[in-house]
């Protein structure tokens, strides 16, 4: 069994049998009290959790300025003294199973006490929205895993970008060596889709070439194996950081990375005003079309119809200045002026807009338009036949 969340709260004794009773009625589990030095524990034909209560005068020890969440869920860590711990063997019945059962746990109880949800694996911390979400919307493994990048050297011109939190999924950590700063987000993009495959248990074996859709290589080796090859690097770099993890180097074993993380560069150059002009232009003089191409879209055409728009965040927390991300929803309704989409990413400062969830969009802030067929966009010539294919001469 491993601890992998701590709900954090004010009260000094837990919540009473009975409610817990009541709460987890008709969820198709046993509730099981006492034993194994458990407040209790929810088990299932295939899984189990347990949950532990104590009471401390003082924190866990963890500093919040450490832990990934917004100042409100800090504030309620720095003042809460009781801590119940959720446990379970990870991956176990299978991996991501294994997370939504104990996730599943820390929603019912955070519906009977206000709390904030520690993952000790991730250092993150969630609040009972976000968990309710992460259990409901599609899976996003930047619920489930930090990244972070330290520099390797006082100059600060080659990074080690890792990860934490993998091992909620019975998986290794991933981490990468001799990053440059401005290929950090390319890093990160890359990384995100490697750990969705391991937590899914798809991943690729350690050794095994891997080539990636544009034909470029890699392969995973065991982390003290690879850091060998790594002279002049101080070992105090991989001070807490004692867990073995897996290293992401060429099919010769280096760590040059540059030329594989080239094919995510282009995601990430930013977009001149002169080209949002040009895309708010597009969409404008194609909306008509877009919309009543939509909306007498065949049942079963493999289309699907997403639009761009502004959405507010608050990286800094509600009490600050806000910003905007441009993020893409799928288009599920379009009357009256207003689009009920579904977010196809989530927000990338924040996680107040997840990947999944529904949105409104009012049709003024659309600012750009695209059609993918079977997954794949429609270049600008495509997505105009599309729109002008059944318009009267």
């Amino acid at each position: 069994m491993k601890d992998v969340y701590v709900l954090a709260v004010e009260q000094t004794a837990p919540v009473a049998r009975e409610a817990l009773e009541e709460a987890f009625s008709g969820d198709e589990v046993q509730l099981v009290f006492g034993e194994d030095d458990c407040l209790f524990s929810v088990r299932a034909e295939s899984s189990r959790v347990d949950v532990s209560f104590e009471v401390r005068d003082a924190p866990l020890g963890w500093s919040p300025d450490l832990l990934i969440g917004t100042p409100e869920l800090r504030r309620l860590l720095e003042g809460a003294r009781g801590f119940y711990r959720v446990r379970y063997v990870p991956g176990q019945p299978q991996q991501t199973v294994a997370v939504f059962e104990a996730l599943w746990t820390v929603r019912t109880l955070m519906e009977l006490v206000e709390a904030v949800c520690v993952d000790v694996t991730a250092f993150r911390m969630h609040s009972a929205l976000d968990v309710e979400e992460i259990t409901e919307l599609d899976f996003d493994i930047r619920d489930h895993v930090t990244i972070h990048a330290m520099a390797m050297g006082e100059a600060g011109s080659a990074m080690w970008v890792h990860t934490h939190g993998l091992s909620k999924f019975a998986t290794l950590d991933v981490e990468l060596f001799n990053i440059r700063e401005d290929d950090l987000p390319a890093a990160e993009t890359f990384l995100h889709e490697l750990c969705t495959d391991l937590a899914f248990g798809q991943g690729p074996t350690q050794r095994a070439v891997v080539s990636t859709s544009v034909g470029k290589a890699f392969i995973l080796v065991p982390s003290e194996e690879a850091r060998t090859n790594l002279p002049g690097v101080d070992p105090e770099l991989f001070e807490g950081h004692n867990a073995q993890m897996v290293t992401v180097v060429s099919p010769e074993g280096k760590h040059s990375m540059g030329e594989m993380l080239e094919q995510y560069r282009d995601r990430f150059e930013e977009e001149t005003e002169e080209q949002a002009l040009k895309f708010k232009a597009q969409a404008e003089r194609l909306m008509p079309h877009f919309k009543a191409r939509f909306l007498r879209r065949g049942l079963m055409e493999p289309l699907a119809f997403v639009v761009r728009a502004p959405f507010e965040v608050h990286p800094d927390g509600e009490d600050e200045e806000p910003g905007d991300e441009q993020l893409w929803a799928e288009v599920i309704t379009w009357e009256d002026g207003k689009v009920i989409g579904r977010l196809v990413d989530g927000g990338e400062t924040t996680t107040e807009w997840r990947k999944g969830a529904h949105v409104e969009i009012d049709e003024s802030q659309i600012n750009a338009l695209a059609v993918t067929r079977e997954g794949r966009t429609l270049d600008p010539d495509e997505l105009k036949a599309l729109l002008q294919a059944e318009l009267p001469a």
